[in-house]
């Protein structure tokens, strides 16, 4: 216990901010990517497969849900001439710290499987990412997705995503024909 205050402390006077505190009372370093509590308009972009003739349409939205801001994603996924996408996508500004293992999300949205989708300096042609699904409720609940859970979107890409040469992540609906909506809280590495 007295470790947890002195980190706390620690972050208090350092500016930063306290890793949460697990159920078996472990401490696990995490690194807030957006909370959306600083003019994430300014950051997010919202993008369809019309980038590539596809039909799906939606949008990006920003609210707050009892004081706590949060990102809306909303649309008609289509798979119809070889369409099938809608997603908000993040550049980042810096690499991921070392030892960045995964990315963690606070979500939710309307009961179906949406998909996290990393760029590397790797990845330099449109259709090239790593993938990694994750379902979604009603209710926020956090989603951790271990690096080594995305898969590589084709096959001369290296097998997993390097956490030094990350650019960007992304949120999507993806693959199928279906309404999405989902709301996400806060992106983080860990």
């Amino acid at each position: 216990m007295r470790g947890l205050i002195a980190i706390g402390l620690a972050a208090i006077i350092l500016g930063g901010t306290v890793p949460p505190v697990l159920a078996d009372e472990s401490v696990t370093a995490q690194t807030v990517i957006d909370d959306f509590t600083m003019q994430p308009e300014t950051r997010w972009r919202f993008f369809t497969d019309q980038v590539m003739g596809g039909v799906s349409t939606g949008g990006i939205a920003f609210a707050q849900d009892d004081g706590t801001p949060y990102a809306r994603m909303t649309g008609r996924v289509s798979t119809a001439n070889r369409g099938g996408f809608i997603q908000m996508q993040l550049d980042l500004a810096s690499p991921p710290p070392e030892g960045t293992t995964g990315v963690r999300l606070v979500v939710r949205g309307n009961a179906q499987r949406y998909f996290v989708h990393l760029r590397t300096s790797g990845t330099v042609l449109p259709w090239q990412y790593y993938q990694a699904g994750f379902d979604v409720t009603q209710n926020w609940s956090e989603v951790r997705l271990p690096l080594g859970s995305f898969t590589a979107s084709g096959a001369l890409m290296r097998r997993l995503p390097q956490p030094s040469s990350l650019r960007s992540i992304a949120v999507v609906a993806f693959g199928r024909d279906h309404d999405a909506q989902i709301d996400v809280r806060e992106v983080s590495l860990y």
